[in-house]
């Protein structure tokens, strides 16, 4: 039968045992709460990161587009001003053919910004 030392004695290696599991239990619990905060921290920078580079991707997108009109904008008011220009030329040859043509220069009024011509008609005998 065992003694009532004996018995201490394994009381004391249970303990002992117990509190040692307890610690590697404490320490496997810290190094697990380590490395979620450490995957949660590298999460949270990656997520960031991605916000950023989103975020410079729409604003390059968005002044290329702001370029791209501006330069479209220029294309078609040049555009327009040649056709313009084309028209009257294309209005003063056929004037000019049928001898309506207007060669004085003094007899331009000046309407918004547009000259304005007054044309006087001649009959022509045959």
């Amino acid at each position: 039968m065992a003694s009532h030392d004996q018995y201490y004695k394994a009381g004391e290696a249970t303990g002992r045992a117990e509190e040692r599991g307890n610690r590697v239990g404490e320490t496997m619990g810290d190094k697990a709460r380590h490395a979620k905060d450490k995957t949660y921290d590298t999460a949270q920078h990656a997520k960031d990161k991605t916000a950023e580079k989103a975020h410079e991707a729409k604003d390059r997108t968005a002044e290329t587009a702001h370029e791209g009109k501006e330069k479209t904008k220029g294309v078609l008011q040049e555009t327009g001003d040649k056709m313009k220009h084309m028209a009257q030329k294309t209005g003063e040859t056929v004037k000019s053919a049928f001898g309506m043509a207007h060669h004085d220069e003094d007899d331009k009024e000046k309407v918004t910004g547009h000259e304005h011509h007054t044309t006087t008609y001649k009959e022509t005998k045959f």
